[in-house]
């Protein structure tokens, strides 16, 4: 991402996309499709089918960014397009895990727990 630019959440669009959509077709599809903004302070990510491609559309300042990486050998794991939610909600730290390879669906954190006393 361009640095400087503020992140305020990611949501990763479940369905594969056509990747020969480009920046005036992603944002469309954010805001009519989605009904988000396309021009807020979040980061929009996008698969194709095959899953070894990424799309990355977001607002800085004055005009849209399109960041796009290419696996060579491996495929991203991704959420399910099954759900009810086209998006999923992911935090940076679990998008660069993510774009790192790791399954954030296989392998979940330690639940947190909240303790009243000790005793």
């Amino acid at each position: 991402m361009h640095p400087g630019s503020r992140i305020g959440a990611v949501y990763l669009y479940r369905p594969a996309i056509d990747f020969r959509k480009s920046i005036g077709g992603l944002s469309a599809l954010v805001e009519q499709e989605l009904g988000l903004n396309p021009f807020g302070e979040a980061l929009y990510v996008f698969i194709n089918r095959r899953r070894d491609k990424l799309k990355a559309l977001y607002w800085h300042r004055n005009g849209f960014c399109l960041w796009y990486k290419r696996l060579e050998a491996e495929r991203f794991a991704w959420p399910p397009a099954g759900s009810s939610e086209a998006t999923l909600g992911v935090t940076l730290q679990e998008l660069e895990w993510l774009l790192e390879g790791f399954d954030l669906w296989a392998h979940r954190p330690h639940k947190t727990l909240k303790f009243q006393s000790v005793t």
